[in-house]
Order: C-alpha cells, then sequence, then structure tokens
C-alpha cells in the first residue's frame, strides 16, 4: 500500500471545562521530523505526543499546532519568603534608629521581588492531558487517511508510468535488431562503392559482428524490465515503500544510460530521452511515498 508523507488532520475535543483544538500538517522528509507548537503548560506532553503520532506516521515532516481553552488553566499564588522579610524588617528598624528618621514604614517598602513573588501553577494536568492526547489521536486518524487517499493517487500515476515504460521497452526491442541489420546494409554499401564492387564478406561479417555486440542492449532491456516488474510489485507491499521505490528508479535510470550509450539510432535515442523523463516524474512522485 502506498502512502504519501502530505496530509492534513484537524481534531476539536472537550472535556469539563477545557477543550483542545488540534491541526497537524505533514509534508515529504527524508526522515521523521517533529515540530509541535502548544502552550507552555503543555510542554511535558511533548513525547506522549511524538508517541502517538509515531505509531501511525513513520516519516515526514510533522507539523502540530496545539490550542487549549477554558478557565483556570493556570493559577497564580503568591509567595512570600518570610525568613529574608523578617532579617529586612530588623535591619530597616536598625537603620531607622540609628540615624534618627521618623518616617514610619508601610507595606510598599516591603514589595520587593526577593521577597514577595507571584507563582503560576497549572491547573486541571490530567483533564488537560485527556483532552489533548484525545485530540491529537483524531487528528492523526484523518491525517493518516488522507495520507492514504494521497497515496492511492499516487500509486495510479506511478502504475501509468510503469504501463508507458512497458510499451517503450517493447519498441526498443523491435527496434534493437534493425539497427544491426541497417548498419550491415550501410557498412555492405560503402565497401562496394570503396572497392568498386569487390566485396569481402568475412570482413563484412566481421565488423558487423562486432558492431552488434557494442550496440547490444538486450541485458539492460531484461534488467530494464525486471526493475520495472520489482517496482510495480512493492507498490502492492503493506509496509513503507519510498526508500525503496527511490533506489529501483534509480537503477531503472542506470539501464536508461547504458542504452543511451549504446545507441547508433535516432529513434533509440528518442525512446532514451523519453524513458528519462518518465523516470524523472517518478522520481518526482515517489519523493512524496512515505
Amino acid at each position: 500500500m502506498v502512502v504519501s508523507m502530505t496530509g492534513f488532520g484537524r481534531s476539536k475535543k472537550s472535556l469539563n471545562q477545557f477543550s483542545a483544538l488540534v491541526e497537524i500538517k505533514s509534508v515529504n522528509h527524508r526522515f521523521s521530523e517533529y515540530q509541535i507548537r502548544m502552550p507552555r503548560q503543555l510542554f511535558h506532553l511533548e513525547d506522549k505526543i511524538k508517541k502517538k503520532l509515531g505509531e501511525s506516521i513513520h516519516r515526514g515532516r510533522i507539523e502540530v499546532y496545539v490550542t487549549v481553552e477554558g478557565d483556570q488553566l493556570a493559577t497564580r499564588q503568591v509567595q512570600v519568603d518570610w525568613t529574608l522579610l523578617d532579617e529586612y524588617y530588623q535591619y530597616i528598624t536598625k537603620i531607622k534608629d540609628r540615624f534618627a528618621i521618623d518616617q514610619g514604614l508601610t507595606v510598599h517598602d516591603f514589595i520587593r521581588d526577593e521577597l514577595i513573588s507571584i507563582e503560576e501553577k497549572d491547573a486541571g494536568n490530567e483533564e488537560i492531558e485527556r483532552v489533548v492526547l484525545a485530540a491529537i489521536e483524531e487528528a492523526s486518524e484523518h491525517l493518516l487517511h488522507m495520507r492514504k487517499l494521497e497515496g492511492a493517487e499516487l500509486e495510479k500515476d506511478l502504475k501509468l508510468y510503469l504501463n508507458e515504460i512497458a510499451e517503450r521497452i517493447n519498441h526498443l526491442k523491435e527496434l534493437a535488431p534493425k539497427v544491426v541489420q541497417q548498419y550491415q546494409e550501410r557498412l555492405t554499401k560503402r565497401m562496394s562503392l570503396f572497392l568498386e564492387g569487390q566485396l569481402d564478406e568475412a570482413r563484412i561479417l566481421t565488423e558487423v559482428a562486432l558492431f552488434a555486440d557494442k550496440a547490444d542492449i538486450s541485458e539492460e532491456l531484461t534488467r530494464l524490465l525486471s526493475h520495472m516488474n520489482q517496482f510495480e510489485s512493492t507498490l502492492q507491499v503493506n509496509e513503507r515503500v519510498g526508500r525503496k521505490l527511490d533506489f529501483l528508479i534509480q537503477e531503472m535510470n542506470r539501464e536508461v544510460n547504458t542504452i543511451g550509450s549504446k545507441a547508433n539510432d535516432a529513434t533509440i535515442a528518442s525512446e532514451v530521452v523519453e524513458l528519462k523523463s518518465c523516470l524523472e516524474k517518478m522520481k518526482e512522485q515517489v519523493q512524496n511515498i512515505e
């Protein structure tokens, strides 16, 4: 089964006074890469979110956006360092007595960051965690569904390209013997003109045999067809196939390049150009497969 690395999933879940909106977007990437954006109070959930997504998403760049709404997501409490405050009071009193300062002390004299601070604590962590993870799970299911649909479309396109390659391979099989025959005819004509009709049949046959050996593309066509059949079989495998498909395209390109280097015919050269174009399009599609 072909699964695309491109997709989008969205889910909104509510529980008691909290609600979570999760949006997940994925694009192609060589490996697995996560970018998670969420409120600071949820940072401790990052590993759990990655683990949950990793159950169904194995490759691609995954962007996750989490928004949480609800009352009292965080509570604030005043924290007082009473020990330090007592010492502070004693020293101020001594200073006033020592220097005969009549001004009385007020509360404002003690409102200092080192004495009094406001501490923010998360509220309802368990409820928030449940609602966020539930939204993550549903959004990832939607994402996977879309990735499978995209994968099915990619598979259709790739099979069309495979059919085109098969047709061109058959055409090349028909052209290959004709190239040798045409070379023999040209060689015979040239030698006949040069030697004024006195032909050396043995020499002609030797030259034709050498040419046929150098221009023989049957082995490359056989390997190209084998790679193509492997590619088609791999499309049906129920696992991650993107890297294997990419490798097979590289191997097919290698055979086509060899055929091109052996080509001594304009029609074969034209077929090689079309095969390269087809393989390039396939490669672009495969880059999006998990």
